[in-house]
């Protein structure tokens, strides 16, 4: 793209169409959220054995997976604008689908395409990011995350008040209607991103994930901190309902799915975290946000004696977990320009590993040691995030700073796509 169709793309980066890109986001990831309260229902409805019916959560889990290293990444082949219409018209199709499934078998095949179709949500940010101007990449890069983090937050909420009105078919019908309408206004007012003239082939593209991890250690040390963030988020999201919902609390689902609202407020607290990263302070705001997610740790152990302790606990979590979420896709997206997509894919692959991890020993650790385990579990992968960035930090500056330097004695801002698809010695040479 040229210096000044860049600059026109930016000047049509509006407010209004950040907004745009953050309910978008929010709208396309909610879909793999929305299953999670309406499981024991769906059982007894399709006649799925309640110890078997978790498998709708996994199976929409693998489809996003895969559409994260295999769709995601078209992002720097096909024109962005089309690629995100046509995955947001295929989702409401696949949404349609799940609300009509009249058996289990057509239910996990729609859940499979809702979650394959999912991944529309890392194209938008990756759009985002390369229509804002440098100086303003991490502030919208955060605007478009918070509405992401808030879409993830109120999807259980929402999914479970829909169900209690209309049945959880309702929940999936519904959601089709707003991602069709999301995806004519996103026709109507996204911009063309032309591609250049040189772009690598699909088999090409794929390889270049694996050289990208490589020869970044940005994205290396960025991944394995965005795995840490995510699976204490999921530490504490997957587990919380269960202390919540016992003796002496006793919260019912709604007023469990109201605590979501204290972790939208951390969220959106987070989204200076981007305005951070654009003036320098990247590595600062990674070190403040990885103490505060550790502190985070000692109000939330007290939730049996005091719920105002848990939601305090609750925002602190979320803010510090969000902040560093855009602070690394800051970092990475500033690596490697024209291959922002497959950063993004290649990033998102790590926070679903953290997200799979987390849920998986959160649900074990509880079942062993109550609650007071859990947080136990938290505040240590929290210490891990910690001692990892400490000691990572200055290979990741050093990084940045001689990319910075080679690129200012070239005068170039990024790499054409026939260096990025080349091997890893031609790159050297």
């Amino acid at each position: 793209m040229k210096d000044g169709d860049k600059a026109g793309l930016s000047d049509r980066l509006s407010p209004g169409v950040i907004l745009l890109f953050a309910v978008a986001g929010g709208l396309s990831v909610a879909n793999i959220y929305y299953a999670q309260p309406l499981l024991e229902v769906m059982a007894r409805e399709l006649s799925i054995s309640p110890a078997s019916i978790g498998i709708v959560v996994t199976v929409t889990q693998i489809g996003y997976a895969l559409g994260l290293i295999f769709i995601v990444p078209l992002g720097d082949l096909l024109e962005r604008r089309r690629l995100i219409v046509g995955q947001a018209i295929l989702s409401s199709v696949a949404l349609i689908i799940v609300s009509q499934a009249p058996t289990a078998t057509v239910l996990l095949v729609g859940m499979v395409a809702v979650g394959l179709l999912a991944v529309v949500v890392q194209v938008l940010v990756a759009f985002a990011a390369s229509l804002a101007a440098p100086a303003e990449r991490g502030r919208v890069v955060g605007s478009v995350t918070s509405g992401i983090v808030i879409g993830i937050l109120l999807a259980r909420f929402v999914s479970g008040v829909l169900a209690d009105l209309g049945g959880w078919r309702s929940v999936y019908l519904a959601s089709a209607m707003l991602t069709l309408l999301m995806a004519a206004l996103l026709s109507r007012t996204l911009p063309r991103q032309e591609q250049g003239s040189e772009v690598p082939s699909y088999p090409a593209l794929l390889r270049s994930m694996l050289v990208l991890f490589i020869e970044e250690p940005v994205l290396r040390i960025r991944a394995v901190i965005g795995l840490l963030i995510f699976a204490t988020f999921s530490t504490f999201w997957t587990s919380i309902v269960l202390p919540l919902s016992a003796p002496p609390l006793l919260l019912s689902h709604t007023e469990v799915g109201l605590l979501g609202l204290a972790g939208v407020a951390g969220a959106l607290a987070a989204g200076g975290a981007g305005r951070m990263a654009d003036q320098g302070q990247g590595q600062r705001t990674t070190g403040i946000s990885l103490s505060l997610m550790l502190v985070a740790w000692i109000p939330i152990v007290l939730t049996r004696v005091s719920l105002w302790a848990l939601i305090v606990g609750v925002i602190v979590l979320d803010l510090a977990i969000q902040a560093v979420h855009v602070t690394n896709q800051s970092m990475i997206f500033a690596v490697r320009p024209e291959a922002r997509s497959r950063l993004v894919a290649g990033y998102m692959v790590f926070y679903s590993l953290g997200s799979a991890s987390g849920s998986i020993a959160s649900t074990l650790v509880y079942s062993w040691a109550g609650w007071t385990g859990v947080c136990v579990l938290g505040a240590a992968i929290s210490t891990l995030a910690l001692l990892f960035w400490a000691t990572t930090r200055h290979v990741t500056g050093a990084a940045h700073s001689t990319r910075h330097v080679n690129s200012s004695e070239r005068g170039a801002s990024s790499r054409t796509s026939e260096q990025l698809v080349a091997s890893p010695s031609r790159q050297a040479r």
